[in-house]
């Protein structure tokens, strides 16, 4: 029995249905919500590019605490993780060039942005596949995975406090370009909260998968783009003032959506209920 039991439990942390969903919703929907408003900043390169680099990849970080939070499932969305990942690696530089244009694209140093996502994406990336790889095959390595599950929320609130602490200045200064890019950033979750709830509908998604697809899709991976914002040129540095003024919008959104998601996806088992009577 042992044997079915935790193929059972494996299966249903690895939702397929699930995967497919957050996949369709975060590299085929998202652009396209994105694309539109996106022409609202086509004047300005630097925000033309730092707008789409922080919309078009979905989080894989902190989005795991709010999904908690909200009561999702925020196990099949961490299993869902490193595909997330690794498809916005795979697929950003295309959406940049489609979005910003190849003049836009061009103006980006390559050697730069490079050894950023080198040091700070891939790296990182690696070391958490090869701790959970060690993980399950030594008590050594569930130690250490179960150390970095226990400060991982801390040193992703303390991350948060220093970047937003480190570039606020610069934002302030700013403020007056960045303003244009805030009803983007406002309509954004709006807009993928109604399309994560139609998406699970047409998914038949369960309530907690549907609450963790509605924060995967409205939540962006603005921690892990912005070192490679920061490592644009000089002529582009607006580029990471637009994400670091994402950071700060998302986070007071989330606040919301913890106490909203719930709500509605309770609204819709209620509705559910009574349609199959």
């Amino acid at each position: 029995m042992a044997g079915p039991v935790r193929w059972m439990e494996r299966r249903r942390i690895v939702d397929i249905r699930f995967l497919g969903t957050a996949i369709a919703v975060d590299f085929i929907v998202v652009p396209m919500v994105a694309f539109g408003p996106s022409r609202f900043v086509a004047g300005d390169r630097a925000l033309l590019l730092g707008a789409p680099l922080v919309l078009l990849t979905p989080c894989v970080d902190y989005v795991i605490v709010f999904t908690g939070l909200a009561g999702g499932a925020r196990e099949r969305l961490l299993a869902a993780t490193p595909l997330l990942m690794l498809l916005q690696i795979v697929l950003l530089p295309i959406y940049l060039l489609l979005f910003a244009g190849p003049n836009t694209v061009s103006m980006i140093e390559i050697e730069p942005f490079l050894e950023a996502f080198l040091v700070l994406i891939v790296i990182p990336l690696l070391a958490a596949v090869t701790v959970q790889w060690v993980g399950r095959r030594h008590r050594f390595g569930r130690a250490i995975e179960a150390v970095l599950q226990v400060i991982t929320v801390p040193l992703m609130m303390a991350t948060l406090a220093v970047v937003i602490g480190s570039q606020i200045a610069a934002v302030s200064m700013r403020i007056a370009s960045l303003l244009l890019v805030v009803p983007l950033y406002i309509a954004f979750p709006v807009i993928m909260v109604v399309v994560g709830l139609s998406a699970s509908r047409l998914a038949r998604l369960d309530v907690p998968a549907t609450r963790a697809l509605v924060f995967s899709g409205s939540t962006r991976n603005s921690l892990v783009v912005l070192p490679l914002a920061l490592a644009l040129a000089e002529s582009l540095s607006v580029a990471a003032l637009a994400v670091v003024t994402q950071t700060v919008v998302e986070l007071v959104v989330m606040v919301i959506l913890v106490r909203l998601v719930p709500r509605l996806t309770g609204q819709r088992r209620a509705a559910d209920k009574i349609a199959h009577r």
